[in-house]
């Protein structure tokens, strides 16, 4: 795909959180029905509970780290939090999900205040097993950081949605 057509790039995705890479590794992420594709939009009602990932390969020695964040936080204005780390995954294996790993980092469902928020899945390829580690905090992470400390090198798959607060229904006077 022409990088200007990319919508990681497009998203601005690859620059505020990932360097360019070649995606190698299906990636897909669901909440109930609804599947994340770049740049969909979701409403943090369907976003509460964590979302159902499945991941490709084929070797099944070979362990995946899966990180979620949100480069927008607290405001896509002013991203002083930036980025927002709503969960970790490590020791994935290959041709599983997400359920299958350790979950170092939690849940935690999106519920931005201000302004359009991008909420990024990344997936990195470990080393090997019990690599990877909870970072100390959830502000601030750096997504970068974090794989050159762990060695895990470029993404093999990126994916992600935008989502912005709910308007309350209000009855027309």
């Amino acid at each position: 795909m022409p990088r200007d057509r990319d919508p990681l790039v497009v998203g601005r995705v690859i620059g505020d959180v990932l360097d360019p890479f070649a995606r190698s590794i299906s990636l897909r992420v669901n909440y109930s029905n609804k599947e994340v594709n770049n740049g969909c939009e979701l409403k943090p009602s369907q976003v509460v509970n964590q979302p159902r990932v499945d991941i490709g390969g084929d070797d099944l020695r070979t362990f995946y780290t899966l990180i979620m964040v949100d480069p927008d936080a607290p405001s896509p204005s002013d991203p002083n939090l930036r980025e927002y780390l709503h969960w970790l995954v490590t020791d994935i294996p290959a041709t599983t999900g997400a359920s299958f790993g350790q979950e170092v980092v939690c849940y935690e469902s999106p519920r931005p205040t201000v302004g359009i928020h991008r909420f990024v899945f990344i997936l990195f390829r470990q080393l090997g097993r019990q690599t990877v580690f909870a970072p100390g905090w959830r502000q601030n992470f750096n997504t970068k950081d974090f794989a050159e400390l762990y060695n895990l090198g470029l993404p093999v798959a990126a994916v992600y949605f935008n989502c912005q607060r709910e308007t309350s229904g209000r009855r027309p006077r």
